[in-house]
């Protein structure tokens, strides 16, 4: 588990290496390569810990770079693996039911259903837009739609919407910005800052979680 934690880390880390090389050794068929990665991270409750945010504007960056995909192809697709995933968690959401209450799994913590409720609370059914831009959450939200029965229209307008927003702005950030000699020459630092803006929501909920918590009534 340490070692696939360390080369999970490696990946992303020195995501434009890795993808390059991906994309010159396969051409084609990274296409599919990479519509697999945001199907599995968005549509998958057992890997969460998939890049998102930064594989979409290393892609853009390295298509601009190399010129071996299309963009305007490869957009489309991205967004349709996003859908898929999207639909393939609240389905399984809905299956399951209330039954995931229950007690921890193990690629199932409490906590990460509580994360995305305390989303839900917060920001009703545009959770599911928002948490594009949210590791775990990003996960997680079609699922707790499927568990609470969101009305599927309502759903899949809110997850259309997050989905073009997501996949399109990253990608095309990537596209036009990635290949700047400042974001080029610092691509490792970018990839970390895309990932902890991302971060950055989870961290304002639990810091204001645990300041709840910890309040001392008042005497």
């Amino acid at each position: 588990m340490i070692d696939l934690l360390a080369q999970i880390f490696d990946f992303i880390r020195h995501l434009d290496v890795h993808l390059e090389n991906i994309m010159r050794e396969y051409e084609l068929m990274t296409y599919l390569l990479l519509a697999l990665i945001i199907f599995c991270e968005t549509g998958l409750v057992v890997t969460p810990f998939l890049p998102g945010d930064s594989l979409l504007f290393a892609a853009g960056a390295i298509v601009a770079k190399t010129g071996i995909l299309n963009i305007w192809l490869l957009i489309p697709l991205l967004f349709g693996a996003a859908i898929l995933g999207d639909n393939t968690n609240y389905f399984f959401g809905r299956f399951l039911g209330n039954k995931v209450f229950t007690r921890d799994y193990w690629f199932l913590k409490r906590s990460y259903i509580d994360r995305t409720q305390h989303f839900y609370e917060k920001y009703g059914g545009r959770t599911l837009v928002i948490a594009r831009f949210v590791p775990i959450v990003r996960t997680f939200a079609p699922f707790v739609a499927g568990v609470g029965n969101m009305k599927y229209r309502r759903f899949i307008g809110y997850c259309i919407a997050g989905g073009i927003a997501w996949v399109t702005g990253l990608t095309l950030a990537g596209y036009f910005f990635g290949q700047i000699p400042i974001v080029k020459n610092n691509f490792e630092i970018v990839v970390f800052g895309i990932i902890g803006v991302s971060l950055l929501p989870i961290v304002v909920e639990f810091v204001r979680a645990w300041m709840e918590k910890n309040k001392k009534p008042a005497a």
